[in-house]
């Protein structure tokens, strides 16, 4: 009799086959069902507390998820889907989970009747494919210029979220922010970097209805001699840095022998003279105000300020950036060859204001910025937090909209007309792949159920009604009202989403349950090779026992 050969060390725990899958598809099905509630306008808050103590209180689903920490690879997955969607643009977080989720849990019967994986995703492709050509068909444009119909597509992006009780004035923030750092390319290309130049910051205290957009940008510096500087200048000539102006350090540690005491005096006195060499350069050029990313010695701000010169020193990278987009200056690396070019001149004021304890310079008023800072005012840190979420969430649909300029109706009014059509497109299929195909058609109707059930009615009810309604009409437009449960016409309402948002969510969703269905093998407990080259050693005490972060081989 031959004995089996082991090959993996006894405290390896390996899952595979039909066994891996459950367990990945039960994983996904739990990170969906938590941030579920989290969908629609009358959606529930998420309180998490970290270890330290802290509280994020918040409805974002990308929030929550970016909080919780989990132990299952096939729920980290989940959760890099919603960073995923997040980044490319910046609304639909919940939406991809939810419908992932779904198309996971629809996938189980086909497995347990010996379905192959392949089939399955071969099937859910197709599907995708044929609702990416639908969504197109009900998608129609918008013109970005009339700022009416964008604030009604941001405003109705922006109910579901905790500052809808503030009327517009988030998708007002929102749409002037990314209006101010739209940059044309030429040949009818565009950039819109909101995460690099419309930078927001939150100053606890006074009301949100102080909160604004700056032409131009303001950082929490004061100028390096306070009394002897200028605090307010108009029109300022800025001229950027990103060099110290002291006298530079040796790179690596040196001795300097001294025979006299004169020779302290000359050490010295190169110093000096070194610092005012780069002063010189400067204050040639007549600037108003100097930063510079790195020191600013005390004898530099002596020069500095017997020529009027207001300086302000350790600027972060990303500031300094924003500051020469903002007043049209170029960042110098070496005041001896600064040149006129250079100064920026587009700034209109340049002021040094105390608000709190606090002194903040604002570089503002500035002609075609290409950036901003978003000043956000609020009564807690709590509360500016959120609004910072969905500050970012609604200038992510207002990108959205100004890079393809298409809407779909919101509501899960695409998703229904969508899973209609792939119904109808199934009925002539004749391949064993139209049960996944058909899969997909009912799993897009988990947006509207829950989008009902989250706001109390009643969901058998709503959706066999909604059924009807986009059975009766190919070209309807109703979806559930999610303030009150009702079948609306989302036209009528002036419920919109940003094609681009609707396409993303479909393509990521179907993508992450194709990549979690072929899975069939799960190995953790894969300890770590030691820097010697040696063999990894194993952090497990037992198969129960899994470390998390030894799942997969960094």
């Amino acid at each position: 009799m031959r004995l089996p050969v082991t090959v993996m060390r006894a405290n390896t725990k390996r899952e595979f086959g039909k066994k891996a899958q459950s367990a990945n598809i039960m994983a996904a099905k739990a990170v969906a069902d938590m941030i579920r509630t989290t969908l629609g306008p009358r959606s529930m808050l998420k309180m998490l507390l970290d270890a330290s103590g802290g509280i994020v209180l918040t409805n974002d689903g990308h929030a929550v998820l970016r909080e919780i920490d989990v132990g299952h690879p096939a729920a980290k997955h989940m959760i890099d889907l919603s960073r995923t969607q997040d980044e490319e643009v910046g609304d639909g977080t919940t939406s991809v989970i939810v419908l992932a989720g779904e198309l996971l849990h629809l996938a189980e019967p086909f497995l347990e009747k010996k379905m192959h994986p392949t089939v399955i995703i071969r099937g859910y492709k197709k599907a995708l494919d044929d609702a990416l050509c639908i969504v197109e068909k009900i998608a129609f444009p918008i013109d970005f210029d009339n700022s009416e119909d964008v604030l009604k597509v941001v405003q109705s992006c922006l109910q579901t979220k905790f500052t809808s009780r503030f009327g517009t004035l988030m998708a007002e923030l929102a749409v002037k922010a990314v209006r101010t750092v739209e940059n044309e390319l030429g040949g009818g290309m565009k950039e819109i970097d909101v995460k690099k130049y419309a930078k927001i910051e939150k100053i606890p205290g006074g009301a949100i209805e102080e909160s604004r957009v700056l032409q131009g940008v303001m950082i929490n510096k004061d100028v390096v001699t306070p009394g002897r500087m200028k605090r307010k200048i108009e029109n300022p000539r800025i001229l950027l840095l990103d060099c110290p102006l002291e006298y530079k350090k040796m790179e690596n540690q040196a001795n300097i022998e001294m025979m006299k005491e004169e020779d302290w005096a000359a050490l010295l006195k190169v110093e000096e003279e070194y610092v005012e060499r780069l002063c010189t350069a400067i204050i040639n050029l007549k600037p108003d105000v100097v930063i510079t990313e790195k020191g600013l010695s005390d004898l530099a701000a002596h020069f500095l300020t017997k020529a009027g010169i207001s300086g302000i020193r350790r600027v972060r990278k990303t500031d300094n950036n924003r500051i020469a987009r903002a007043c049209g200056a170029t960042i110098v690396h070496r005041p001896e060859e600064a040149k006129e070019s250079d100064v920026g001149t587009k700034c209109g004021l340049f002021e040094v204001v105390k608000i709190g304890d606090e002194f903040f310079s604002f570089i503002v008023d500035c002609k075609e910025p290409k950036a901003c800072t978003i000043l956000l005012r609020g009564p807690s840190k709590d509360v500016l937090n959120e609004i910072e979420r969905n500050l970012h969430d609604a200038m992510g649909v207002a990108r959205n909209i100004a890079m393809d300029k298409r809407l779909v109706p919101g509501g899960g009014a695409v998703e229904m007309a969508v899973s209609r059509g792939l119904t109808e497109r199934a009925q002539s299929m004749k391949e064993i792949e139209q049960w996944p195909y058909r899969a997909v058609s009912a799993a897009l109707e988990v947006i509207p159920r829950t989008l009902a059930e989250n706001c109390g009615a009643n969901v058998i009810r709503t959706l066999t009604k909604l059924r009807a309604k986009h059975a009766d009409d190919p070209d309807c437009t109703f979806g559930i009202d999610g303030e009150s449960g009702e079948i609306v016409d989302m036209k009528a309402k002036g419920i919109w989403e940003p094609y681009e948002v609707k396409v993303q969510t479909l393509k990521t969703a179907v993508e992450a349950a194709a990549m979690l269905l072929r899975i069939d093998d799960v190995v953790s407990g894969i300890g770590k090779k030691d820097k010697s080259g040696g063999a990894p050693k194993s952090r497990m005490d037992d198969g129960d026992n899994v470390d998390s972060e030894q799942m997969l081989p960094e």
